[in-house]
């Protein structure tokens, strides 16, 4: 017989382990297995390997609501996050629920039972299980692969070439000179962790990114828990980081001349003496309209300041046996050359969804309080925020759950699912102007232009609509 339980969740990383410990906390009694494609847990905090891989959000909100984050780091290392996630699994008793090497590839709904089928594979054949209701913590990248663009002459190339998703344990870049193409989170981290061993390190970029520095400590944080006891302490300091990074985000959409100005101030001070501030670390697009990048204690500026690193704002004519050639002519020599260029985009993992023997293509859909899908039934993902910690939209959607849950098994439904208003106009999922996002609108699914098909980017707001709004709204049809 096919294994049933109530509860599928897709992805054992920072999403899915956060799914099953609220479940756990919260509705002790539902069963549920976690499917994980890989081998071990963890996700992009193990799939990441390159050199100072952090958070690039303070680990205060970037952890769990339920477990504090006790290091001292705001931006915590790859390997502390990492240990993190596993201690947490470990002390809400995930890691029994957890069937490693199981890639999903196809859910099929079935109203008459009211459940889905789901299909993994496994060491070579496939796996069924069956599930109440299908929950996708698997992020929104692609695993197998980056974004990597064509370049010509690349093959011409005589050093090594490396995407920071795929990045080879044995690589040495002692004495090297590096190129690291990109400007994201991933490049600025890449600059200064290569800098002080590498011959030279240069950051090649089409166009620049706003660049912040934090402190690496948070002081409030550590007088928090002196003077306080732990019970307090903890939402005390996560209270202070979320007020701080909602005020931030606020002010720049509100008064985006301000905090352009704010940052550039910060650049010109962290920066060498007539520094071409306004080429390299001014980008044409408002604060916010893309990821704005955190560096602690500003240690990109150092590098700089200290001649170990610099950053070149072109674009790319060709790759020759020695390094770059530019569209303006110059050279750049290089022995290793990083392609810090992005993610691919891979909505719900690839896996293909089916409602009562109809595939559902996701870019026909709209999602309601951005994490169900109109029309398909008993469906729930987690994808975390933009402008803010990953994890707090993580919490919110848990609660969401096993409050939905709970009120389905109060009442005796067995399914529910988002109706979709026919008066309600599409927009596009994301207003972000990332290469990222920009490369997959066209198979994401839209928001709508009200509530609650709108998709807020913001904890607050979510925290209150989300998390306490009725169930019995007039959207959800439960069955």
């Amino acid at each position: 017989m096919t294994e049933h339980v109530d509860v599928l969740i897709i992805g054992a990383g920072l999403s899915g382990i956060g799914a099953a410990a609220h479940l756990t906390r919260e509705l002790p009694g539902t069963s549920y297995v976690v499917l994980e494609a890989r081998a071990v847990s963890g996700g992009t905090w193990d799939l990441f390997r390159y050199p100072g891989i952090r958070s690039d959000s303070d680990m205060h909100t970037m952890g769990y609501a339920f477990r504090p984050w006790r290091h001292e780091e705001a931006l915590g290392s790859g390997e502390r996050i990492l240990e993190y996630l596993r201690d947490t699994a470990s002390e809400y008793d995930v890691d029994r629920h957890v069937r490693y090497s199981h890639r999903v590839v196809r859910a099929s709904w079935d109203s008459a039972e009211a459940r889905w089928t789901v299909e993994a594979e496994h060491e070579g054949r496939r796996v069924r299980l069956t599930a109440g209701l299908l929950w996708s913590c698997c992020g929104y990248y692609d695993y197998e692969r980056g974004h990597e663009p064509e370049f010509a002459g690349a093959a011409d190339f005589r050093g090594v070439v490396v995407h920071p998703q795929r990045w080879p344990s044995d690589l040495d870049w002692t004495g090297a000179r590096v190129v690291v193409i990109g400007s994201g989170a991933t490049a600025v981290t890449l600059v200064p962790a290569m800098a002080g061993e590498a011959a030279h390190v240069t950051m090649l970029q089409r166009s620049p990114t706003y660049v912040l520095s934090l402190p690496r400590r948070d002081a409030f944080a550590a007088r928090a828990r002196r003077w306080l006891p732990d019970r307090l302490a903890h939402p005390v300091i996560r209270w202070k980081s979320i007020l701080v990074q909602t005020v931030f985000y606020r002010l720049s959409r509100r008064r985006p001349s301000f905090v352009r100005r704010l940052v550039r101030k910060q650049n010109l001070a962290l920066l060498p003496d007539g520094y071409d501030v306004d080429t390299h670390f001014t980008p044409t697009y408002q604060p916010w309209d893309q990821r704005m990048c955190f560096v602690p204690d500003a240690d990109l500026f150092k590098a700089v300041r200290r001649g170990d690193a610099e950053v070149v704002t072109a674009t790319i004519d060709r790759f020759d046996a020695d390094g770059i050639v530019l569209a303006d002519g110059r050279h750049l020599p290089a022995d290793i050359v990083v392609t810090a260029t992005g993610l691919t985009l891979s909505p719900f993992g690839g896996i293909e969804l089916v409602v009562d023997g109809t595939r559902v293509d996701p870019a026909q859909t709209m999602t309601y309080r951005a994490m169900m899908l109109s029309g398909v039934p008993n469906f729930v993902f987690t994808i975390g925020y933009t402008n803010a910690s990953w994890t707090l939209k993580v919490d919110v959607v848990a609660r969401f759950v096993t409050r939905l849950l709970a009120y389905m098994g109060e009442r005796g439904h067995r399914s529910v699912v988002a109706r979709r208003d026919p008066s309600v106009r599409e927009v596009p999922l994301m207003d972000f102007t990332s290469g990222y996002v920009v490369r997959a609108l066209d198979r994401l699914p839209s928001q709508g232009d009200r509530e609650p098909w709108q998709l807020r980017q913001g904890y607050l707001r979510d925290r209150r609509t989300i998390s306490r709004a009725p169930l019995d709204d007039g959207v959800l049809d439960f069955g």
